[in-house]
């Protein structure tokens, strides 16, 4: 069966950006879907893209920063909302399954309206919350296995996820510094998706009270464009491809982006854009 990932978000941080949606990607494998992290929008995203929300198989989120995990359960609930009524499997670093009861909690008032209005199944029933505790398998079906990987991503627990198809398979780096982790995890993959930052560019970021601890935090926990193609060279990766642009506004030219993730990489760089299809 044909597989294709389609990135519904390519931006990097918090902040509503116009040019680029909050972090998101969906790896399509015939009629079902797998979603790895869930910024703000990626509901709306899955609509641009035509992509089914009752084809949600499961759902994983690769640290709790909220350009990441804003809309786990947002996308969720309306998809629930719209046609989703087979059990999803949704995998995260703790304490995701506590976070998970307080979004059924929140959103308990329109789900229970729902079911008796409109006869939908129980939502909350639906959506089994794994917190992940180690590197490893997460979850596997008749489509793909998608196993995990501690990343560096200080100060919180950060993973990369790789998902294996038949026919590819596709690494999502989530953030994180280079990381040997990483490296291992991509082995040989046929798509990597990394995190991206180009240094010189993220002084305007700066220019607020908090700029020193704001600066140190990116450089201490990010990979720079300089560094991202020696890792998928190291992890013999046949597609380099570049998301979780920071910064994101304002833009950095693409041709900069290549041309630092050149240096120590001779395969094929794609610089993402929101629902590009790969």
């Amino acid at each position: 069966m044909t597989s294709s990932l389609v990135l519904l978000g390519t931006g990097g941080g918090p902040t509503p950006k116009a040019e680029r949606n909050a972090s998101c990607q969906a790896v399509r494998v015939g009629d079902a879907t797998y979603i790895i992290d869930a910024g703000n929008g990626v509901a709306r995203q899955m609509a641009h893209a035509r992509i089914p929300f009752d084809s949600i198989r499961a759902l994983g989120i690769t640290h709790h920063h909220s350009d990441h995990n804003a809309d786990a359960g947002t996308l969720l609930h309306l998809a629930w909302c719209a046609n989703l009524s087979r059990p999803v499997t949704a995998f995260a670093p703790a304490p995701w399954t506590e976070m998970w009861r307080s979004f059924t909690g929140y959103a308990g008032t329109d789900t229970a309206i729902r079911v008796v209005d409109e006869g939908r199944p129980d939502f909350a029933a639906m959506v089994r919350p794994v917190d992940v505790q180690a590197p490893g398998v997460v979850f596997e079906d008749e489509n793909v296995r998608i196993s995990a990987a501690w990343v560096n991503h200080p100060p919180i627990p950060a993973l990369a996820y790789r998902i294996d198809a038949a026919d590819r398979s596709y690494v999502i780096s989530g953030d994180t510094t280079p990381c040997d982790a990483l490296v291992q995890l991509a082995q040989g993959a046929d798509v990597l998706v990394h995190e991206v930052m180009h240094v010189p560019s993220i002084d305007p970021l700066l220019k607020r009270s908090n700029g020193n601890t704001l600066r140190k935090h990116l450089i201490d926990s990010h990979t720079s464009s300089t560094d991202v193609g020696e890792i998928a060279a190291r992890a013999g990766v046949e597609h380099l491809v570049l998301s979780h642009f920071v910064p994101g506004s304002p833009s950095v030219p693409d041709e900069i982006w290549v041309n630092d993730a050149r240096q120590g990489f001779s395969g094929k760089i794609t610089i993402g854009q929101d629902l590009m299809e790969i």
